[in-house]
């Protein structure tokens, strides 16, 4: 398929590009290679590239102010946001770059102002030298027939206890009185994120299991309980409308990478789970993925349905979203987007309903301050 790359806002210049489709076996050829000189770009949802996606792979996501200044062309930084793989990908190291996405059979059907499509004309206009080709089937395809080659899809529960599999909310067993919160284990966010309460901290030989390295504490009186085994960051902010958890957001999220860039595996807790460690791990998505709150809100409820940080919080996060999303479109449109008709993120919820999926828990939980 030939692409028509004009610009209207650039008529100046017209390029016209030639994108040959991939099948999966040809591709699979290309990544197992002698040359390991192929980027892929998967441009699915982060929801979709987090559930499974083809190891190594890099997912491209452009946000709705990118996607409206996209007349005005997109730079690589907007594609390949890692900067060691973009000076790779300027440096003519890679010999061949894979777009993909759900499961489109020709780029013909793919949406022109979709993220793969402006993706595709970004790379063109920038000259890097690669190869490019537009994966047949995409991902549903691919994971198909070679599933060994993509990641398996993890289960968003995290551990699970006994005391889940046993107890329930209206039982009358004396052992079985344990807050909802606490109940089951925390839960995997990202494989190297985990989020859940300060009884899941006292736990060790949980924390072992999971293989967790290090923790973060958002309260100001749980205790660290292992400090000579795990590496410990304390938060010290309480659950109120008052608290200032936003000044916070920098240093965790330098922390939760510098684990992570040593192979670690960081647990965050305030006292319930609920409100505090949620807002932190929802920063931490909306910074590094460079998504927004409604998204990255959804992401972190379908793990642990009972999140609810509080109005104060919400709205911290909404003015950090507006911080993450100016850092790489011009700030003067960096505002919080538009409510949709259907967002359920922006009613600022008290209680939360429990999914089903999480079967650790039993019923919806109502947070109060303390959480």
């Amino acid at each position: 398929m030939y692409l028509d790359l004009s610009f209207s806002a650039r008529r100046t210049t017209m390029v016209i590009m030639e994108v040959p489709s991939i099948d999966c076996a040809s591709f699979r050829a290309l990544l197992e290679g002698d040359d390991p000189g192929c980027l892929v770009l998967d441009c699915r949802s982060f929801f979709s590239f987090n559930s499974s996606h083809i190891s190594g792979s890099t997912n491209v996501r452009f946000s709705t102010i990118v996607r409206r200044r996209a007349r005005g062309g997109l730079g690589l930084e907007h594609i390949v946001p890692n900067e060691d793989t973009r000076n790779r990908l300027v440096s003519e190291e890679y010999q061949s770059v894979v777009f993909l996405d759900d499961r489109s059979s020709e780029l013909s059907q793919v949406k022109k102002d979709g993220t793969l499509m402006l993706a595709v004309t970004a790379l063109n206009r920038n000259r890097c030298g690669a190869s490019v080709y537009f994966l047949k089937g995409g991902f549903d395809n691919f994971s198909c027939e070679y599933p060994e080659m993509c990641t398996k899809p993890a289960s968003p529960q995290g551990l699970s206890l006994p005391l889940s599999a046993s107890c329930h909310p209206d039982s009358s067993d004396p052992g079985c009185n344990t807050p909802l919160y606490d109940q089951g284990g925390p839960v995997e966010i990202l494989p190297f994120l985990y989020l859940g309460s300060a009884y899941h901290a006292s736990r060790k030989d949980m924390l072992d299991m999971l293989g967790i390295t290090a923790l973060i504490n958002v309260s100001a009186n749980c205790p660290n309980h292992f400090e000579d085994h795990f590496q410990y960051k304390s938060i010290p902010v309480e659950d109120n409308h008052k608290a200032d958890i936003s000044s916070w957001f920098n240093d965790a999220i330098e922390f939760i990478d510098s684990i992570r860039n040593k192979g670690g595996r960081v647990f965050v807790h305030c006292q319930a789970g609920i409100s505090r460690s949620a807002t932190i791990c929802l920063a931490y998505l909306m910074r590094t993925n460079r998504v927004k709150l409604e998204e990255a809100f959804e992401f972190v409820k379908q793990r642990r349905s009972i999140i609810s940080p509080n109005f104060s919080f919400m709205g911290q996060l909404l003015q950090f979203e507006s911080q993450v999303l100016a850092s790489t479109t011009c700030s003067a449109e960096a505002g919080s987007p538009a409510m949709g008709k259907n967002s359920t993120v922006f009613n600022f919820p008290v209680s939360i309903p429990v999914h089903a999926s999480a079967s650790f828990l039993h019923s919806p939980i109502t947070t109060s301050p303390t959480c």
